[in-house]
């Protein structure tokens, strides 16, 4: 059965919602913010958010599912399995430091405000949260095969890479001294360090 797309007008308006939604939570939190909150903040009646949404829930829901999609597809993106695995690693923890950076406030909502979803939602965000930790893991795994990393527990090693970048949606602002290149470039390296990579190692 085929997709049927909302008509231009309404996926505007789902989108708007969607941005003043993210405002709103990273600024009062999913608990203090109110359906009027985001309707106000997208310039629309109190009443708007119940039309393109059957809950407050389900709106962050689906910024959830938009930000963690986005994550895989940026791992996707800056992964070539082709290349050494400490090029690898370089590549995408540089990568999803800089993206947590650039887009700080909707990261932010979406991995600080997990535990405010359904039990079912939070399942489904928590597949894509392990698909995200699996990917980073192989790439770890491969240089530990191939001796070129020096790692005693992947796991915890992958975990610990992985809350690096999503901590910097926590404290970056733009009025820093840093930009998301800047912090993507070094977490790069410190990924590199973490995993005792070869000096040798080739590099990006």
């Amino acid at each position: 059965m085929p997709v049927v797309e909302p008509p231009p007008r309404a996926a505007a308006a789902r989108s708007r919602l969607l941005r003043a939604a993210v405002e709103a939570f990273a600024t009062k939190g999913f608990d203090a913010t109110t359906t009027r909150d985001i309707a106000t903040g997208a310039q629309m009646s109190p009443a708007a958010v119940y039309v393109h949404f059957r809950s407050k829930e389900e709106v962050l829901y689906e910024l959830s599912d938009a930000g963690h999609r986005s994550f895989l597809t940026l791992i996707d993106d800056a992964d070539d399995p082709a290349q050494p695995p400490a090029t690898r690693l370089r590549a995408v923890i540089g990568a999803l430091a800089a993206h947590h950076a650039r887009d700080h406030v909707w990261s932010r909502v979406v991995n600080y405000e997990l535990d405010s979803l359904s039990a079912e939602h939070r399942e489904a965000i928590g597949v894509m949260r392990r698909e995200v930790a699996r990917r980073v893991g192989t790439i770890v795994d491969a240089g530990i095969t191939g001796g070129a990393f020096d790692v005693d527990d992947p796991q915890a090693t992958t975990t610990l890479l992985l809350s690096m970048g999503v901590d910097v949606a926590r404290w970056y602002r733009e009025s820093g001294a840093l930009t998301p290149e800047r912090i993507g470039a070094f977490q790069a390296e410190m990924a590199a360090r973490i995993v005792g990579a070869r000096v040798d190692a080739p590099s990006v």
